[in-house]
């Protein structure tokens, strides 16, 4: 599919009319009169940034984390800022500007390097943090073809191999790092080629946005649908009674409604410390693995060393089936263990069921259902983030259908959550498509192997984005 849409891309868009070699490996043959500078000179400067002190009131400013950095759009977000009292005359030489790009210089891993660059293109008086690097733009460049072209350079893992390990953390030597050859065409070229990609990864974006939300919108048709067989059951006609719970309501009459602690034979907290981590050895589910009821490593994988796992899981072993939820950060995802051979972290609590009284699935889904999540709610404490005490989860109430039953809403529910799993996974390989095809077009555009000097904005709607856009809704 990918290859489809970017040949699309590529029959619009044609090539130089000339190339030359550019004597950089990963780079190849560049357009004729394309200079090869390093990176270096593109900037006048990489300065890193200050943390400063708490907020004061006084002499606050904005200051720019790399939590802030807007990875796909290559910018700074602005939505949950971070003020800190910055010493005025550190201020004076620190202070963003607008256009400046910002380096990250310390963080990431391995399955998101340090070394992403991305644009600040704010107004408001701000500073980057001690893990940023400011680095103004020369004055014969152009900030926004700058950008795509790092972006460009981290696709392609550039940046790796400027990175020093240092006690688990990445730090980028950006010495080594602005000493990476690039091409760099005339100005008026960056312009040209920057306004091109303006236009065109918004149209993606735009396209990859409106798939996202039918993700969601299918991501509440599945809870909509455990929410209905967890707290109705699968016969409407059967009589029914009031729960006494207001967000509950009525349950069908033959139900039983009774606390937690009355079908959960043993609840085992994590609570405490977490074991120091390692390279490798155990596998760590912390809260944020728990989504959408299974456990995902993908986004963040962790260890403890093997030795440690007999003392850290003492208070008892997960075995295949049991349902853990978690209790803060966020609060009640749950899943039902598969592999065994894991180490759960804080704010975890294992449910081993009683089962004669309900099943591993039922209180799965109970969890998932909104019922089960505003009775979850209720009993949380919290300003910033909610969280659940293992005594509170206990006390918390839960409809329970005849074991019978629940065999029937068990099969009924996963046989639907399935088909609906499908759908989303389809939908989020089409992402991935789309992004790997915006990551082509950024790389194809700042390394000359496509010309969109003569790409008007009629141009480019007309031909290449119709066909792309054509071929990618489909999706």
């Amino acid at each position: 599919m990918a290859a489809r849409i970017e040949g699309a891309w590529h029959r619009n868009l044609r090539a130089y009319p000339e190339y030359k070699e550019s004597g950089v490996e990963w780079l190849g043959k560049i357009p004729e009169d394309w200079a090869v500078n390093r990176l270096r000179t593109t900037v006048t400067g990489c300065q890193n940034g200050v943390w400063g002190e708490e907020a004061d009131g006084v002499h606050d400013l904005l200051c720019v984390r790399v939590a802030d950095f807007d990875r796909g759009r290559f910018r700074v977000r602005m939505d949950e800022p971070t003020l800190r009292a910055i010493d005025p005359r550190i201020a004076r030489s620190r202070r963003l500007e607008h256009d400046d790009l910002l380096l990250e210089k310390s963080g990431g891993g391995d399955k998101q390097p340090v070394g992403a660059v991305v644009m600040y293109d704010h107004d408001q008086p701000a500073v980057c943090s001690n893990f940023v690097a400011r680095m103004p733009v020369a004055d014969d460049q152009d900030p926004r073809y700058l950008t795509y072209l790092h972006a460009t350079l981290y696709a392609a893992r550039v940046n790796v191999r400027s990175i020093k390990q240092n006690t688990g953390i990445q730090n980028l030597d950006s010495a080594s790092y602005l000493s990476e050859a690039v091409a760099v065409p005339p100005v008026k070229e960056q312009h040209a080629i920057a306004d091109f990609l303006d236009r065109e990864t918004e149209k993606i974006d735009a396209l990859v946005a409106r798939k996202e939300r039918l993700i969601e919108l299918l991501q509440e048709k599945r809870t909509a649908l455990i929410t209905r067989a967890v707290t109705r059951g699968l016969d409407p006609s059967v009589p029914r009674k009031d729960s006494g719970i207001e967000w509950l309501g009525e349950v069908p009459a033959h139900w039983e409604v009774c606390r937690l602690r009355r079908v959960v034979s043993k609840f085992v907290d994590y609570r405490g410390k977490t074991p120091e981590k390692s390279m490798s050895g155990v596998p760590l589910v912390t809260a944020r693995n728990i989504k959408n009821q299974s456990i995902d490593f993908s986004q963040s994988e962790e260890f403890i060393p093997e030795e440690l796992y007999p003392q850290w899981m003492v208070r008892g072993r997960p075995e295949s089936g049991d349902v853990v939820i978690t209790t803060e950060a966020p609060l009640g995802e749950t899943a039902q263990v598969v592999d065994t051979g894991i180490a759960l972290a804080q704010w975890i609590v294992l449910l081993k069921v009683d089962p004669t009284k309900t099943s591993n699935d039922c209180l799965m889904y109970h969890f998932a259902a909104d019922s089960g999540r505003m009775e979850l709610r209720t009993r949380a404490t919290g300003s910033t983030a909610l969280g659940i005490k293992a005594s509170h989860l206990k006390s918390s109430l839960i409809a329970v259908p005849p074991m019978w039953e629940q065999d029937e809403i068990s099969q009924t529910v996963r046989s639907e959550s399935e088909q609906v799993d499908v759908l989303i996974a389809k939908i989020r390989e089409a992402i991935g498509k789309l992004r790997e095809l915006r990551s082509a077009l950024v790389s194809a555009a700042v390394t000359g192997k496509i010309d969109v000097r003569e790409e008007t904005p009629r141009r480019a709607a007309s031909q290449a984005s119709r066909s792309r856009t054509q071929s990618c809704d489909k999706l």
